[in-house]
């Protein structure tokens, strides 16, 4: 059958491409004129046999694929894929089921409701709480702020799903100094405003201080939302939870939201779970499975405290939809969407509470190994406490504009991939450790080979 064929082929091409993972270059050695000309984007007459496309779309995309599935790529908090995670997701799209009712999918709907129970038990967060399956970090934090929203307003009699916020008594904003783009996104898709957020003081590590923000508040009349952090994306600091929550329990018409993106999954491990002591107190809760949890893209996950809130907040209806609130799609700001609650469960299922408690103790570890073995080099300085996967450092004997050109020194030489970001208003690199498959010898090559591109640039 042509389908068979198809497919067969395309598993070949995927088993080549995993294979090559751990010894190719890290990064794209093609740009995307050159990956335009390979393409071919004249659209044909005719159709083309589905084999021969497969085989030209793999060659011609191959050479600007970067590997970011490897176990050296530690660039943005990406995680890799767990094997069985993938296979789950083949699956996904074999089954090509919509979630967005029970109806539609008996199945899809039972698997995200047991992944969703898993992930609240492994977070320590609270069993009834809603968990919406979306996209990733950027629409959880969108879904639980739309919660938020509904939730203050609805305190001060404002149905803002019907009457918009023209006239509403629209929350205070408060954010860390250090907040994710995402979270700011967030509120101005929300109508909330960027610049209407009011940033709380951080300390060296970026983490919120509570002192700050109880004085932030004791300026704020009205209702409040106040967004904490599990994880900030330089330094993988946490802000003093528990703190941050007796404050704002203190308050009322108050709503905390963590976004913990990666840092969340800390709570899964017996010797990290100190780290975001008080995460539970918080309404809701952002959390991403293709970071640390290594699930394919797309996976994020939008937990709420309030089902009811999540419902009115984002629940669709229609006279053709047999939609009810404990429907997927009443939790989620999408209707059509894959069924991306297989991977989580195959994930969990495979690892189990060890194993994926393993899995974070791993690459805190490596992490710990990157900070150390960099500190040993020229010139490096390690810049964060490294508590949990991120590393932050500096090359500072050669000035700013060098320190960039590190950075794409390492990325042209393909070893492994880091990061540029500004910390404190100065250039400097990250080096984030979530993939499954990472090794301390991964790290050793990676550090050698960053040690040298700074050797490169002193001679220069």
């Amino acid at each position: 059958m042509e389908r068979d064929d198809v497919l067969a082929e395309a598993l070949e091409l995927a088993r080549s491409w995993l294979r090559s993972l751990p010894d190719r270059p890290v990064g794209a050695p093609v740009g995307a004129e050159e990956l335009r000309a390979r393409l071919d984007t004249t659209l044909p007459d005719e159709g083309v046999d589905p084999v021969t496309v497969i085989d030209r779309l793999a060659a011609a995309v191959e050479p600007g694929l970067v590997a970011t599935g490897g176990p050296r790529y530690f660039g943005f908090v990406t995680g890799g894929t767990l094997p069985v995670a993938m296979a789950a997701d083949w699956l996904v799209s074999a089954f090509d089921q919509n979630p967005a009712a029970t109806v539609m999918s008996p199945a899809a709907a039972v698997v995200e409701e047991t992944a969703a129970a898993w992930v609240l038990e492994l977070l320590g967060l609270p069993a009834g709480a809603a968990v919406g399956f979306v996209t990733g970090g950027q629409m959880a934090n969108f879904s639980c702020l739309a919660a938020a929203r509904h939730a203050l307003l609805a305190g001060e009699g404002w149905d803002v799903e019907a009457d918009g916020l023209a006239g509403a008594p629209v929350p205070t904003v408060l954010i860390g100094g250090h907040a994710h783009s995402t979270l700011v996104q967030a509120l101005r898709l929300l109508g909330l405003g960027s610049r209407r957020a009011r940033r709380v003081p951080a300390d060296d590590q970026g983490r919120m201080r509570p002192d700050a923000l109880r004085t932030a508040l004791a300026a704020v009349e009205g209702p409040v939302l106040v967004c904490a952090q599990a994880g900030e994306v330089n330094t993988g600091a946490v802000d003093p939870l528990a703190e941050i929550a007796d404050v704002v329990r203190a308050r009322d018409r108050a709503w905390l939201h963590v976004d913990g993106a990666f840092g969340l999954w800390a709570a899964a491990s017996p010797e990290r779970r100190g780290s975001v002591a008080g995460v539970e107190l918080a309404d809701s809760w952002a959390v991403d499975g293709h970071k640390w949890l290594n699930v394919p893209y797309d996976c994020g996950m939008a937990i709420v405290r309030d089902p009811g809130a999540a419902t009115a907040a984002l629940a669709v209806s229609a006279s053709y939809l047999a939609v009810g609130s404990r429907d997927p799609s009443a939790v989620t700001p999408e209707s059509s969407r894959r069924a991306r609650a297989l991977p989580v469960y195959a994930a969990l299922r495979s690892l189990g509470r060890r194993g994926v408690a393993e899995l974070v103790d791993r690459c805190c570890a490596l992490a710990r190994q990157a900070a150390a073995e960099l500190a040993r080099g020229p010139q490096i300085r390690v810049l964060n406490d490294v508590v949990l996967n991120q590393v932050l450092f500096r090359v500072d004997a050669l000035g700013d504009v060098d320190t960039a050109a590190v950075v794409e020194r390492v990325q042209r030489d393909g070893t492994c991939w880091v990061g540029g970001t500004t910390w404190l208003d100065r250039p400097a690199i990250r080096l984030s450790v979530s993939n499954w498959s990472t090794t301390p010898e991964d790290i050793s090559r990676a550090v050698t080979a960053i040690t040298e591109a700074v050797g490169r640039g002193r001679t220069a």
